[in-house]
């Protein structure tokens, strides 16, 4: 009769994978890679090379019938790039051979154009589904290198690829591409200035910002001007140049106001290396502004006669809709409303179990960029008479709180977004909430 910790110790072992070295997941480097071995132990059958993509040490796993692996190879990138491909094709040669992948930015683009020019196919694997693999893998939860590429190719082998050829994009997304990502950018560099002004003014014109924003036109401009508020103040003209700088939305009673502010302010006194750069940091945002409208331009332009962006622009602005279509493509290949949003990453997921209940939270898991633009086009919307009943009534249900308003409001408005672009229908405000009295905006 068998001992009870002898009886514990074999009841409770875990199955793990064979493996016939003692470290499996050691390294062994690309140029120390013996193919033809590899080649005559899988005897012609097919295998997966699973690719943990990195931005300076790739490393690639070959996994083959009977779960078995060999020893990871360490990739040292870019310099051997090339020399991976041609083990890679060696190894096809002998028999079919498919590249696993997880899709993790722009590192592992030079390496699917290599493979692409040897016409050797490219499967991609969630990296979601790499991450909750790692245990029922060898049943250790722990994740490294060597690990993740055997799981991704065993996850390939399994079916959960999906094709990822290289393919060059057509002319007008490549054009949307770059002046999409060149007017986030300036947009985020002027949010970097903006706080840095607001900064200084809260240490030498506090009143400032009570009445102008700092990243409209007029204050940078009044700022980069005169650079100190007294000097503002002092001169005759500023009411004019004010004027001129904040047009037809800049009221006389508010230029007043400001130059009362500028000539009362309890700010710190200026010395000229602060006025220099207040004065850097105003012409900054102005540049910064101006870059920005000039890719506006850009956008409409290109976009003119775009069937699906046209259509979309008017539920969410040209911007928006130019985001989405960089993002997720055009909106008639997706199948459903649910399809489109899920794509933003709008979707809601629920972690329960037993009697604890947990609470919708959104996934998460598309582009960050589209929900970051879809967040301003639901915040327009918001202000709107027929959403703006909704919303109130939302924050009420929540205590107060505005955040889980702003949600469904983005979370309807992709819904209609996938409607007017698919089906080219008119966008109404009104049906966002159905049942609610829709009233012009």
């Amino acid at each position: 009769m068998k001992s009870r910790s002898a009886w514990d110790r074999t009841s409770r072992m875990q199955e793990v994978i064979p493996m016939k070295h003692r470290s499996p997941y050691s390294l062994v480097d690309v140029k120390a890679v013996d193919v033809e071995r590899i080649a005559q132990r899988l005897g012609g059958q097919r295998c997966v090379v699973g690719v943990d993509v990195a931005k300076a040490e790739p490393v690639a796993c070959v996994y083959g019938p009977e779960r078995q692996f060999e020893r990871p190879w360490r990739v040292r990138s870019p310099g051997q790039i090339g020399l991976l491909v041609e083990k890679i094709g060696q190894l096809r040669r002998a028999g079919p051979l498919v590249v696993a992948m997880e899709s993790s930015g722009t590192y592992g683009d030079p390496l699917r154009q290599a493979l692409a020019d040897q016409a050797i196919s490219v499967e991609r694997v969630s990296a979601k589904a790499v991450k909750d693999h790692a245990e029922t893998f060898d049943g250790v939860p722990s994740q490294h290198d060597g690990k993740d590429a055997a799981v991704i190719g065993e996850l390939c082998w399994r079916g959960h690829g999906r094709p990822w050829d290289w393919r060059e994009l057509p002319e007008f997304d490549q054009a949307l591409r770059y002046w999409v990502r060149k007017l986030d950018t300036a947009q985020r560099i002027q949010q970097v200035y903006a706080g840095k002004l607001e900064a200084l003014l809260a240490r030498h014109w506090p009143e400032a910002t009570g009445l102008l924003k700092a990243s409209g036109a007029t204050l940078p401009g009044a700022l980069a001007h005169w650079g100190d508020p007294r000097k503002l103040a002092a001169d005759p003209a500023a009411g004019a140049l004010l004027g001129q700088w904040g047009g037809r939305y800049l009221k006389v009673a508010k230029i007043e106001a400001v130059r009362a502010a500028a000539a009362a302010t309890v700010g710190v006194r200026m010395n000229a290396w602060q006025v220099r750069e207040v004065q850097e940091t105003a012409l900054a945002i102005l540049a910064r502004r101006r870059q920005i409208r000039a890719c506006r331009r850009q956008l409409r332009k290109l976009t003119r006669g775009q069937q699906v962006i046209q259509a979309q622009a008017p539920a969410a602005g040209l911007v928006t809709a130019c985001v989405l279509w960089m993002c997720l493509g055009d909106v008639r290949n997706y199948p459903s409303a649910a399809a489109y949003r899920k794509a933003m990453g709008l979707n809601l997921k629920e972690r329960s179990s037993g009697q604890y209940k947990g609470r919708l939270r959104l996934s998460k898991r598309g582009q960050r960029l589209t929900r970051k633009w879809l967040y301003f086009s639901a915040l327009r919307w918001m202000r709107v008479p027929a959403v703006k009943a909704w919303v109130q009534r939302k924050k009420q249900r929540d205590g107060g709180k505005g955040s889980k308003a702003v949600v469904g409001v983005m979370r309807r408005l992709a819904l209609a977004l996938w409607s007017v672009g698919k089906d080219g229908v008119a966008f109404d405000a009104g049906r966002l909430f159905p049942g609610r009295p829709c009233q012009a905006a």
